[in-house]
């Protein structure tokens, strides 16, 4: 049997596979049992930000594990201290929690909120239409999409939830109830669509007024991934706590929580745990990235290829505007909004040896490694062009 038909009869079937077996990467790029490379726009989902056998990252790996692969969180761990200290360093929050992943990282979020709340009666976290928190029974009570709810309620009391950046919805549901407005300041999985600034200016006067929390999703976009360490610093925001996951740890689970002075205290020894959270070999990985992003110019660079890229698909948008309705997104989380269902677009990619993915249906999602480069951009709009011009995704927008 092949792989795939192993895999189909061995593991339960919640992922849609893509055809193609990978046995090894370097640098940009993917490569498959034929010997075939990809070149890679989608990162692991926005994990991978040092793209490929990164010798850095490989040594820290490398040299946790002969030392120990995890001890538990009864002990003191020298490489969950370094990581915590340079989040701290680099953020200037208060505290960090290490978890496994993003929606563990929400969980926690939210029982901080939770916690919060019932010393302050306060019971309603406000949510955002098309957000995307993760998978868990808590992370699916503050989103909407049915894809990921049918079948799965009853779900958490108290999670209300408003269209984003609908500035009268915010003014009409947000009150002294109000333990906390949880958003992702650009959504990733609800189609790369960006908080206004109308909207986290009145988020900010009406946290003043009432006092709740503010918690800023930035699993996907955080780590340097917008040109900025965190997102929500380009609308100016200051969230309470920010979620991490993702990029942190190099390929390997690890999710945080930041959080502000304020709640520093606020969970006490038993309140919160988690058995693998933190695990030194991912925390290790994590100082090397954070090293690369901040102190070693990824972030900048993911800002100035950014750029360049958008620049690149809105000039594609102009010429072809029956095909791409808009271009959104800031540093390397980028998005295309097609006039048309997206699939045979990744299809057509994925033929051409370029890994892309749809997200919302219809818009193009590109988080390649932060080590991109604008020859590696040039290659990836070059084959798409070509590929909207085909017959049949032509075809496919005229019916």
């Amino acid at each position: 049997m092949t792989l795939h038909e192993r895999e189909e009869n061995a593991i339960l079937h919640t992922y849609k596979r893509l055809p193609v077996e990978i046995v090894r990467g370097e640098g940009m790029y993917l490569y498959d049992t034929n010997g075939n490379a990809y070149l890679d726009f989608l990162g692991g989902v926005a994990v991978n930000a040092l793209g490929y056998g990164h010798q850095g990252l490989l040594n820290a790996i490398t040299e946790q594990a002969r030392k120990y692969v995890h001890v538990s969180n009864y002990f003191v761990q020298q490489p969950q201290v370094e990581l915590a200290e340079k989040l701290k360093s680099i953020t200037g929050y208060s505290r960090v929690f290490f978890c496994n992943s993003g929606t563990e990282a929400s969980e926690g979020a939210l029982k901080l909120a939770r916690k919060w709340g019932n010393t302050n009666g306060r019971s309603e976290i406000v949510t955002m239409q098309d957000s995307f928190h993760g998978r868990t029974m808590g992370s699916l009570s503050m989103m909407t999409n049915a894809d990921y709810r049918e079948g799965f309620g009853p779900f958490l009391e108290g999670c209300v939830n408003i269209q984003f950046n609908n500035v009268e919805a915010l003014n009409a549901i947000v009150s002294t109830k109000t333990a906390a407005v949880f958003l992702e300041c650009i959504q990733g999985e609800g189609g790369i669509h960006e908080l206004t600034l109308e909207f986290a200016n009145r988020l900010t006067a009406l946290k003043q007024q009432f006092g709740f929390l503010l918690i800023a999703d930035e699993v996907q976009s955080g780590i340097g991934r917008t040109g900025k360490f965190l997102a929500c610093e380009h609308y100016k925001l200051r969230p309470d706590i920010v979620t991490l996951a993702k990029p942190l740890g190099g390929g390997l689970p690890l999710g945080a929580i930041l959080v502000s002075d304020e709640l520093k205290d606020l969970l006490k020894p038993g309140n919160h745990g988690t058995t693998f959270g933190g695990n030194p070999v991912a925390c290790a990985a994590g100082t090397v990235v954070l090293n690369e992003v901040v102190d070693n110019g990824l972030m900048v660079s993911a800002r100035e290829t950014g750029s360049y890229f958008v620049q690149q698909l809105t000039l594609m948008k102009a010429s072809m505007p029956d095909l791409i309705k808009e271009v959104r997104g800031k540093g390397l989380m980028i998005g295309a909004e097609l006039t048309f269902e997206g699939k045979s677009v990744v299809d057509a990619m994925l033929e051409r040896k370029i890994l892309i993915n749809c997200t919302h249906k219809n818009v193009l999602r590109f988080l390649p490694p932060l080590i991109v480069g604008r020859t590696h951009v040039d290659d990836v709009c070059g084959t798409l062009k070509q590929v909207l011009e085909t017959s049949h995704v032509v075809a496919e927008v005229s019916h």
